[in-house]
């Protein structure tokens, strides 16, 4: 029969079980613990939701040229992060409280902590990198209309994210070159192997120099730098609302298109904040508290598990976001993923949706888009970058059908 530490003598760094030095420890079969059959379900749910949402995301950045706009390419790096993480750590992770032992051996210990540390670093660098973006967007609207600030943004973005990923590879090297498998003497005569980030030669003070590392670098200063620029922005928004010139007010609808993305950033932001806060609050509390391995109970226990799980969710939660609140993307996830729209005979026309959530067909003939797509071409481009809006124009329809 299996058996599993209980919770009082185990536990858990970087979301993998690491069982504490002590020798005499009490023993619950595994069948008998709730997370045995809770966790396995959650995260089958997070592994087919994120492959197919993310997996949908980068098709659609790909297949599609009109959607790889500047804020667009960085929803594709977010989505490359969580793929990363889905594929490489999710199966294996996902029985960490299902087995007593790790099963899989050193190399992809290593691996699934090297990968999980890459996501993280990813994600919370790009949303650092986005709210940046809109807020130079909001405050300063019509740059890309002056020198060439259209051609200009989009190499500098590739260059943001690959640098981000860059930054985000040299800063989980630690995981890849320190982590590794330790066993403990449990129960008298029983021995079981674990996975872990902080290998015991390396000392207490490795173990907190690293948590303080990664809560500092992956979760509290990119916050604050994101809180930095949306209170900039908001500050913004409220002073040019309020004394508009007149000669832009012929603007208004790119300024509500860009009001858009900047909240759809902050739900991801509030998303992440929501999902690491449990993850990193554990970490602090047990490395750093002096009498956390005596306090650790059923509470802590289950606090520790809820954010190992909700860590998790985050790499499979952003493309349902996306598709709540954004109209293209909400068109393109129905063509390719839901099968309901995008039909051949949907060419043409814009399906909206109403206020009590009927729809209503929108026909646009070729005689008006050749007569507009001169003129709106621009204007067209400038608000799938900043709008990302499903049925702001005729032509914007259009170009994306073509396509």
């Amino acid at each position: 029969m299996s058996y599993s530490v209980k919770p009082g003598n185990v536990t858990s760094q970087n979301d993998l079980a690491v069982v504490t030095t002590s020798e005499s420890l009490d023993y619950s079969p595994y069948t008998e613990r709730p997370e045995t059959y809770i966790v396995p379900v959650v995260f089958a749910v997070i592994f087919i939701v994120g492959v197919l949402g993310n997996g949908t995301l980068v098709f659609i950045f790909v297949r599609h040229r009109n959607m790889r706009t500047v804020p667009n390419t960085y929803i594709f790096s977010l989505a490359l992060g969580d793929l990363l993480v889905i594929i490489t750590c999710v199966p294996v992770t996902s029985t960490i409280y299902t087995v007593e032992s790790w099963p899989y051996g050193a190399v992809v210990c290593k691996l699934s902590e090297y990968f999980k540390d890459v996501s993280i670093a990813v994600s919370v660098f790009t949303l650092t990198a986005l709210s940046a973006e809109r807020y130079c967007v909001i405050v300063n609207p019509i740059r890309r209309h002056v020198g060439g600030g259209h051609v200009t943004a989009k190499p500098v973005t590739l260059v943001v994210a690959v640098g981000i990923w860059v930054l985000a590879v040299v800063f989980a090297l630690p995981s890849v070159l320190f982590s590794d498998l330790e066993s403990r003497l449990v129960g008298g005569n029983h021995t079981i192997v674990f996975c872990t980030p902080f290998p015991h030669d390396y000392g207490m003070i490795y173990r907190q120099a690293i948590v303080m590392f990664k809560f500092l670098a992956y979760y509290a200063i990119p916050l604050i730098v994101i809180a930095f620029f949306y209170v900039l922005m908001a500050r913004h928004l409220e002073l040019s609302t309020r004394n508009m010139p007149g000669e832009l007010q012929g603007q208004s609808t790119q300024v509500r298109g860009r009001k858009k993305v900047a909240k759809m950033v902050l739900a991801f932001v509030f998303i992440f904040i929501a999902c690491f806060l449990p993850y990193h609050t554990f970490s602090l509390w047990f490395h750093f508290s002096p009498t956390s391995e005596q306090d650790y109970d059923d509470y802590w226990h289950a606090f520790r598990i809820i954010g190992f799980c909700l860590s998790f969710i985050n790499s499979c939660i952003n493309p349902v976001t996306l598709y709540c609140v954004s109209g293209t993307f909400r068109k393109h996830f129905n063509r390719y993923l839901f099968c309901c729209c995008g039909g051949p005979g949907s060419r043409g026309r814009a399906f909206s949706r109403k206020g009590d959530g009927s729809s209503t067909v929108c026909e646009t003939s070729s005689h008006t888009m050749v007569h507009f797509h001169s003129t709106l071409r621009r204007h067209h481009k400038q608000q799938l970058e900043d709008g990302l809006s499903c049925d702001t124009t005729h032509t914007a329809l259009f170009a994306a059908e073509k396509t």
